[in-house]
C-alpha cells in the first residue's frame, strides 16, 4: 500500500539557523545544514526532532556477521516503518525516515579490523526514525513541513506556532576550562609517521590517514560554539546533532561520502589540502599549487580507484565513471582536491547495502582499506568516535546522502574534541603531514580558544 506525505508550506528564512532555535528543545534535535547564506555550495537544509529509536548496534565485542545483519535489519525497520512512500516531490530530498551518526570505530568490526583503543558510546551507530521534517531549499528560497501520515494534526500545529514565533536567540555562553591539548606530542606523530613509512615501504599500504585529537574542557552551550565555527568555515555538509544538555555533534564537513537518488550512486572524495590565504595573489598561487602537485594527485587517484572498487560491489557493472578527476575547490579556510564518481546501482541492493559495504569512506582510511584500518588501529591512541564516520539520512523514499564527518567537534560530559588528519604516502614528509593537521583544524581551535 502506497502512503502519502503532507506538505505545508512555511515562511522562509535565509539562515535556518533562526529556525532551529525554535526545535532545539525538542528531544533529538538535528540540523543538516548547508550553512546558506555564509557557503554557497549547499541547497538544501533539514530540521527534524522527536525521533523514536531504530534498530540498536550490536552488543560490544559482535562479529562482522553480526554487523552485516543489523544492516539488514535497518533495512527490513525502514520497510516497516514506512512501507512504499512516495516520494513528496522531486525538489524534497528528506520526507521522514532515517537519520543520525556512523561512528568510524563501527567500521572496525565490518572490516575485521581488531581495534586497540577503547570503544565510546560515540563509536557505534547512533540512528533514529524521525517521521517530520523541516525542508529549507535555498534555491527556490521555500521552506516547508514534510509529515508522515501518522504524525497528528496537533504535532504538525504545534511545529507550525513554534516557526512562527521564533525566539530571539538565548545566548547561554560557551568557553574552554584550558587551551586543548593533543593526543599526540611531535614526537609521538613523527614516530606514528615513520612507522607508516616503513610499512609503506615493506609493500603493505599505499596510503594511510593519520590523525591526532585535540581535547579540552568545556562549560556552556555546544550550540553557541557551532554557530561560531559555522560563521568561520562554513561548509555544505555540516550538521549538529544534539545528544542531551551538554552532548551534541559539530560537524562542518564540506565532503560527501554517498548520495542516492533513484538509482543514481554519487561520491566526492577529497584528497589534497592547502590552507587559504587572505592575500588574493598568495591564495591563487597555493589553490595552483595543489592543481599542479603530483603527489596529492597520486594520492587522490589512489582512493578514487579505492572507491571505484567499493561501489562495484553494489552497482551494475560497467556503470562506473569519473565524472571529475582532481578539482580544486576552495572552502573557507582551505584549498582541497576533489573528484567524483557515479554509478547505477543494482536493482537488488538498497541504500543500507551501499553504505555497508562502503564504509568507512576511503579516503579517511587509506588503500588498502582493511590494512591502511589496521594500522589506524594500532598507531592512534584513542578512538575515532564520530570523526570520520558519517553524519547520514536515508528518507522514506529511498534517497540518501551523507557526508564523511572530518572537521567534527564532539562534546560530550564536559569535554569538547577536535580532530584534524591527513593522507600519508611514500613521498610525503612528516612536517608537512604535521602542519596540515593543524592547517585544517586550527582555526577552529583558536575561536574556541579565544571564547574562553
Amino acid at each position: 500500500m502506497h502512503q502519502t506525505v503532507s506538505l505545508e508550506e512555511l515562511n522562509y528564512r535565509p539562515d535556518s539557523c533562526e529556525l532551529f532555535e525554535a526545535l532545539r528543545d525538542i528531544p533529538g534535535a538535528a540540523l543538516l545544514d548547508s550553512s546558506y547564506p555564509l557557503s554557497q555550495a549547499g541547497r538544501y537544509d533539514i530540521l527534524c526532532a522527536q525521533p523514536v529509536p531504530a534498530p540498536a548496534n550490536p552488543p560490544p565485542g559482535a562479529d562482522a556477521p553480526a554487523w552485516h545483519d543489523y544492516f539488514s535489519e535497518l533495512g527490513r525497520f525502514h520497510r516497516e516503518r514506512y512501507g512504499k512512500v512516495q516520494p513528496a516531490a522531486e525538489d524534497i530530498p528528506f520526507c521522514g525516515g532515517l537519520l543520525g551518526v556512523l561512528g568510524y570505530d563501527s567500521g572496525n568490526a565490518l572490516h575485521k579490523v581488531q581495534a586497540t583503543s577503547a570503544p565510546t558510546t560515540h563509536s557505534g551507530i547512533n540512528l533514529s526514525a524521525y517521521d517530520w521534517a523541516v525542508i529549507q531549499d535555498h534555491l527556490l528560497q521555500r521552506a516547508v513541513l514534510v509529515a508522515q501520515p501518522q504524525v497528528s494534526a496537533a504535532v504538525r500545529r504545534d511545529i507550525r506556532l513554534r516557526l512562527q514565533a521564533v525566539p530571539r536567540e538565548v545566548n547561554t555562553g560557551f568557553r574552554l576550562r584550558q587551551r586543548f591539548r593533543s593526543n599526540l606530542t611531535e614526537a609521538e606523530y613523527r614516530h606514528a609517521f615513520e612507522r607508516i613509512q616503513a610499512y609503506i615501504q615493506a609493500g603493505d599500504c599505499y596510503q594511510v590517514n593519520l590523525a591526532q585529537r585535540f581535547s579540552a574542557g568545556f562549560e556552556g552551550d555546544p550550540w553557541c560554539a557551532y554557530r561560531v565555527l559555522r560563521s568561520i568555515a562554513a561548509a555544505p555538509f555540516s550538521a549538529f546533532l544534539q545528544h542531551g544538555t551538554d552532548s551534541a555533534l559539530l560537524c562542518l564537513s564540506p565532503e560527501r561520502f554517498l548520495r542516492l537518488h533513484g538509482h543514481r550512486v554519487q561520491t566526492s572524495p577529497i584528497k589534497g589540502t592547502r590552507p587559504r590565504h587572505r592575500d588574493a595573489a598568495a591564495d591563487q598561487l597555493a589553490a595552483d599549487a595543489l592543481r599542479a602537485s603530483h603527489k596529492d594527485r597520486a594520492e587522490n587517484l589512489m582512493i578514487v580507484d579505492l572507491l571505484r572498487n567499493d561501489l562495484g560491489r553494489n552497482c551494475i557493472p560497467g556503470s562506473i565513471h569519473v565524472d571529475a578527476l582532481f578539482e580544486v575547490q576552495s572552502f573557507p579556510t582551505v584549498h582541497h582536491l576533489v573528484s567524483n564518481i557515479t554509478g547505477e546501482l543494482r536493482a537488488d541492493r538498497g541504500a543500507y547495502d551501499l553504505l555497508r559495504d562502503s564504509f568507512p569512506g576511503g579516503s579517511i582510511t587509506g588503500a588498502p582499506k582493511r590494512r591502511a584500518m589496521e594500522i589506524i588501529a594500532e598507531l592512534e591512541p584513542h578512538a575515532r568516535e564520530a570523526y570520520c564516520g558519517s553524519v547520514v539520512y536515508v528518507s522514506a523514499d529511498g534517497r540518501m546522502d551523507s557526508n564523511i564527518a572530518i572537521r567534527s567537534l564532539l562534546c560530550h560530559e564536559g569535554e569538547i574534541r577536535c580532530w584534524g588528519g591527513g593522507g600519508i604516502v611514500a613521498d610525503s614528509q612528516w612536517r608537512h603531514e604535521y602542519q596540515e593537521t593543524f592547517d585544517k583544524v586550527g582555526r577552529f581551535l583558536a575561536a574556541l580558544e579565544s571564547m574562553s
